[in-house]
């Protein structure tokens, strides 16, 4: 992982969670891990505007915080799934105020926002996740 060549302030709570939830896709992978979409490939689809080697990179990152959990699953072709850890969970209520604060302050952060066909918020979008058979 990468080292800031500052040293970091851990004084401060919102540096901790700015650590976990500051990487650009971080929240909407723990937002989709919660709602059952846990690989690797399907959250790449379900997040197209992010690259796979992005969604690998923040996958690690969570990973190395404890926010998810990896499960490699020795098969032929190999399956791999993230869950997410208790401490995962306890940042649920913090998304879901991020998306709440989103959606009540987008004219005023964003003026002239239209919504798109297509939305990238994990409860707006259909998804290929273990509920629609994939294997």
């Amino acid at each position: 992982m990468y080292e800031k060549k500052i040293p970091e302030s851990h004084e401060c709570g919102i540096n901790a969670t700015l650590k976990v939830l500051g990487g650009k896709w971080n929240a909407l992978i723990i937002e989709y891990i919660n709602l059952g979409v846990r690989r690797p490939s399907a959250l790449s689809r379900a997040m197209s505007q992010a690259s796979r080697r992005v969604i690998n990179m923040a996958l690690k990152e969570l990973e190395a915080y404890g926010i998810i959990r990896k499960v490699d699953y020795y098969e032929v072709p190999l399956r791999v799934e993230y869950f997410l850890t208790p401490l995962g969970e306890s940042l649920l209520p913090l998304i879901a105020a991020m998306e709440a604060w989103g959606h009540a302050h987008q004219q005023e952060i964003v003026p002239g926002y239209i919504m798109p066909a297509s939305v990238i918020c994990a409860d707006e979008v259909k998804y290929g996740g273990a509920e629609s058979g994939e294997k």
